[in-house]
């Protein structure tokens, strides 16, 4: 009897502890599922883009008092975690914990430098963010032009708010430099210049296939009337505080280390941006070593090619070349879609998943894509109600040249940003906020790697391509170099320029609107190197250790089903997978 009264006991015992285990894990999922619910009450317009439509009349308050409320809730969640017996989580949730828990001490690591007193530059701010909202706003009736109206009418406190914690960064010196800020006066200029009925905001009724004739009236005045009288009215105000308070008192060196705290600031991006323990003089140091390596193999491909000059000389030449441009911007769109056509044919060669979501290309939009870059990407949001979109910039058709298509649409689109990001956004084992976020040195990484992948699936079809996929590593290489070199070793925005100009084929408004990326975005720019290499080095890894067992299609495969790592964490993964390959 008590032999069957201890049996009894024991598993009474392991039933409590089960459940116990079972809570802990369960708790955790209602913390990232109240995380989610909280980003998208906080952030309306990322919910709107996801697919998720009950904040669409809502804005993000961008009020001081607003970023440091949410600091506070950083904070909160922290504390929940505290809660959580992390002896007690599934091995799975010990990552999705520790992930979790690293992504809201890095938030509140960065609040300190107060990057929210310096809101707008010449690629970001809401000068660039509003007029987007038209593309993902659903507007079709009625109701949904009603909550893109309250949307647009609140879009003059939002201004007024980014006015005000400009202002203060004013007296604490954390201040944008005068040559990015000037980039966006024009910028504003071509919303405030245009007729109510040409502004890029009226655009949304083009969407209302829905409205019966006299919605359409009332609504196309309404439309036109919030235009007049609140979002040109708003941007007015933003111009003129901008030229005539802000400039003035803007720094005119280009790096982070001429801000309060900048040589801190600037270690922590670095860490940030690369996931590893690195400093910025390792940084430096293995850019330089790329930029020789590549440039060697440049010389070897221009020499094949039958040039008679140095790579410099070469690269002047190809720039100037009329042959090696198209004469308009139909052609150029065209090209890439041809390029991708040919590229999503070999994709069942190097995956065995592919995404479920589609992607398609754009044109970049006229207001932005003076001071953009060559392309970006957008995803697919999450109820797939529109695909992923690989956005061209067509300004200046002397400055995209053919030679580097193939290489800019692998890492655009497949087999980079796109097959990588909707991968992890269909990766429904994940929690969410791994789903849709990211370490960029992993994002980047992979879209890097990707156009290597253009060489082993016979992409680069001519010596040119081959050229311009050495352009392109070139460039990443060189922003290794350029970026520590304008932020911790206190270039001037000339001498980077200077640096790009020798060793980079780019045209010279491509470098400039590079290098200025680099100065108003820092640190980020070291991720696309320092992932690629990362990878390269696990897939030799993997390739020497497994031998006739190393399969690509796995291999990348295992790389892309746990959503964007941390490198070292990517590591684990891969040499997890190595060992269990041996096993087998």
């Amino acid at each position: 009897m008590k032999f069957i009264i201890l049996i009894l006991a024991t598993l009474s015992i392991m039933s409590i502890e089960q459940q116990v285990i079972a809570d802990d894990n369960d708790n955790l999922q209602e913390i990232f599922s109240e995380y989610v619910e909280y980003g998208k009450r906080n952030y309306p317009e990322g919910a709107t883009y996801d697919g998720d439509h009950r904040y669409d009349d809502k804005v993000t308050d961008n009020s001081e008092a607003g970023i440091l409320a949410r600091d506070d809730s950083t904070r909160n969640f922290l504390a929940k975690l505290t809660k959580i017996n992390y002896d007690a989580l599934s091995d799975d949730n010990r990552i999705n914990y520790d992930l979790f828990k690293r992504s809201l001490e890095e938030s509140l690591e960065f609040s300190r430098f107060k990057d929210y007193l310096m809101p707008i530059g010449q690629q970001n701010g809401i000068h660039l963010g509003a007029p987007q909202l038209v593309q993902f706003q659903p507007l079709s009736n009625a109701e949904e032009f009603n909550k893109y109206f309250a949307r647009l009418r609140a879009i003059g406190t939002s201004v007024d708010n980014d006015i005000a914690n400009m202002k203060k960064g004013m007296s604490l010196g954390i201040v944008m430099p005068s040559f990015i800020m000037e980039q966006t006066l024009p910028q504003m200029e071509s919303i405030i210049n245009k007729n109510p009925g040409e502004s890029i905001f009226f655009s949304a009724m083009e969407k209302g296939k829905d409205l019966s004739p006299e919605q359409r009236e009332s609504i196309s005045n309404e439309l036109k009337e919030i235009i007049s009288q609140d979002i040109n009215p708003a941007f007015q105000r933003l111009h003129d505080f901008v030229k005539n308070e802000y400039l003035p008192v803007c720094r005119q060196e280009a790096g982070v280390w001429s801000l309060p705290d900048g040589s801190e600031r600037y270690n922590l991006l670095v860490k940030y941006f690369t996931t590893l323990d690195l400093t910025y003089d390792d940084v430096h140091q293995t850019g330089l070593s790329e930029v020789a390596r590549i440039e060697k193999e440049m010389n070897r491909i221009k020499d094949s090619i039958g040039f008679n000059g140095s790579v410099q000389e070469f690269n002047e030449f190809i720039k100037k070349d009329p042959e090696m441009f198209y004469t308009n911007k139909e052609d150029l769109m065209n090209g890439f879609r041809e390029i991708l056509g040919k590229m999503d044919t070999k994709l069942p060669e190097l995956f065995g998943r592919l995404p479920k979501a589609p992607y398609d290309l754009k044109e970049m939009e006229e207001f932005r894509s003076k001071s953009a870059p060559a392309a970006y990407y957008y995803s697919a949001p999450e109820d797939r109600s529109r695909p992923g979109y690989f956005y061209v910039n067509t300004y200046d058709l002397p400055s995209r040249p053919k030679y580097t298509m193939t290489a800019l649409a692998l890492h655009e689109a497949v087999p980079g940003h796109h097959l990588q990001i909707a991968i992890a956004q269909e990766l429904k084992n994940l929690p969410k906020f791994r789903r849709d976020g990211g370490y960029t040195s992993f994002v980047e990484g992979w879209a890097l790697y990707a156009e290597s992948l253009g060489y082993e699936t016979g992409m680069y079809e001519d010596l040119y391509q081959l050229y311009g996929a050495l352009i392109f590593e070139m460039w990443r290489a060189c922003r290794l170099v350029v970026d520590t070199g304008i932020h911790a070793k206190k270039w001037t925005r000339e001498e980077a320029v200077a640096y790009m100009k020798k060793y980079t084929a780019n045209s010279d408004l491509d470098i400039k609107s590079e290098v200025d990326r680099y100065i108003a975005w820092p640190g980020q720019a070291l991720a696309y190197k320092t992932g690629e290499m990362k990878i390269k080095e696990l897939r030799r890894k993997s390739e020497e250790a497994l031998g006739s067992k190393f399969d690509i299609k796995e291999f990348h495969d295992t790389m892309l089903k746990s959503g964007a790592l941390p490198l070292p964490l990517l590591e684990v993964e891969i040499n997890r997978w190595i060992q269990t390959k041996l096993g087998s």
